[in-house]
């Protein structure tokens, strides 16, 4: 179905051709068919099928729709900040012929600029959870003149311990009889489907690919390999697929800085973001990731979700997610709104264990493939290593002689699979 068959407004049309958009996704149709008649929704749909576009094209005809609807104000609450705002940087574009006033709201900043938006007047508000709770006991949010309401990211909200705050917010709201709601998750965990059900008006359920939860059109790859190779496996995969960009992920705060310079050190641009950088620190390195000033982004499970890097070539699981829904969640960075992408995962003997829930998660086998010893690569960083510069011992080599030159040895048998998934 294409966009311009929609009885939509022709100034948002007019934004939605300007953005590039013709064709429906699956979820665009499938939520629009709802939300455009005014009824609540409640989506599972996998990461990079244009929901975002979904819930901002329903705001802007209903805001659009009249007088009677135009004191509504429309509320978007996310996880993060980073989620916030490229949100707020599609809704700018579609919001070109429209007029609307726009606010972003997070924490980590000061409170003037946001508060004089605020007195000001806004449409749409997005904004992160804490943030929205301190603006409304301030007085400075009036969120029973909120009629729209969007829930994104509703797993990781949930995830991140934010749903005693999503029920402050929602009781300071107008009744679910009054305002549209509309909840988007990459899986309806039983949470979400109670909060739909207790703060929604009678939402319908949109479930798109429930048995396939990973995206057709990416590429996936699964090597084992041993935890001390494991760099030199990551940096022989690097050097052979030459990826425009790439979003390397590791479970340890500690683990994304200490890989971010090692890849330096062995001639990659790369940076890291992780849980405990500062917000602007942390958004002004996925900026310029995204202009494409460094090519290698290192990152925790923080960028997992709600990142949206266009062109994305490549995400490397370097550590296996604990958590396998996060799997999905992150090899979903690329390959998304119909591109293709691979995503490359390494299981050393730390985290193999999580294999099983992964795929009996996802409900297929990851395809393994073989490294052969053409496929490991020189760690130059060994040789910037402190122990190495102190140790008086004539100058020899540290470890199993990774860096020295010499191929290195193959990682061993690989680890026992686990049987079968249920």
């Amino acid at each position: 179905m294409l966009f311009n068959e929609l009885n939509l407004n022709p100034k948002l049309l007019r934004g939605i051709a300007e953005r590039g958009y013709t064709e429906l996704t699956a979820v665009q149709e499938r939520t629009l068919a709802v939300t455009l008649r005014g009824r609540d929704a409640a989506v599972q749909s996998q990461t990079g099928t244009g929901k975002t576009a979904a819930f901002l094209i329903t705001l802007f005809e209903s805001l659009l729709g009249g007088d009677a609807q135009r004191w509504r104000s429309a509320l978007i609450i996310v996880p993060t900040r980073e989620l916030a705002v490229q949100i707020e940087g599609e809704a700018r574009l579609l919001n070109r012929h429209l007029g609307f006033t726009i606010g972003c709201f997070y924490g980590g900043v000061g409170y003037e600029l946001q508060q004089d938006l605020l007195r000001k007047g806004v449409n749409i508000i997005i904004g992160t959870p804490g943030r929205l709770i301190d603006l409304s006991e301030k007085g400075l949010m009036k969120l029973k003149e909120v009629g729209l309401l969007v829930i994104d990211e509703a797993d990781r909200l949930f995830d991140m311990g934010f749903l005693p705050d999503i029920k402050k917010l929602l009781q300071k709201m107008t009744s679910p009889r009054v305002r549209q709601s509309m909840l988007f998750s990459a899986t309806l965990s039983r949470i979400s489907r109670k909060v739909a059900a207790d703060h929604m008006n009678r939402p319908e359920f949109i479930e798109l690919t429930p048995e396939n939860l990973t995206v057709d059109t990416i590429t996936q790859e699964l090597y084992h390999v041993k935890s001390h190779i494991k760099l030199n496996l990551l940096l022989g995969i690097l050097r052979k697929e030459n990826p425009r960009n790439a979003l390397i992920f590791v479970n340890m705060r500690h683990s994304a800085f200490k890989l971010a310079k090692k890849l330096e050190i062995n001639g990659f641009r790369a940076r890291y973001i992780s849980g405990d950088l500062p917000q602007v620190k942390r958004l002004k390195v996925i900026d310029d990731f995204m202009t494409g000033k460094f090519a290698i982004l290192v990152a925790t499970d923080v960028a997992a979700r709600g990142l949206h890097i266009e062109g994305l070539e490549m995400v490397v699981n370097y550590d296996l997610p604990q958590d396998h829904e996060n799997y999905v969640h992150r090899i979903g960075r690329t390959a998304r709104a119909g591109n293709t992408g691979k995503a490359v995962s390494l299981a050393c003997e730390k985290y193999s264990e999580h294999l099983y829930g992964i795929e009996n998660f996802i409900k297929m086998r990851i395809p393994e493939k073989t490294a052969g010893l053409d496929m490991f690569a020189t760690d130059r960083s060994l040789e910037y290593a402190p122990e190495k510069r102190d140790r008086q011992d004539g100058g020899k080599r540290f470890g199993s002689g990774r860096g020295d030159g010499k191929r290195p040895e193959r990682s061993g048998p690989r680890f026992q699979r686990r049987p079968s998934m249920a």
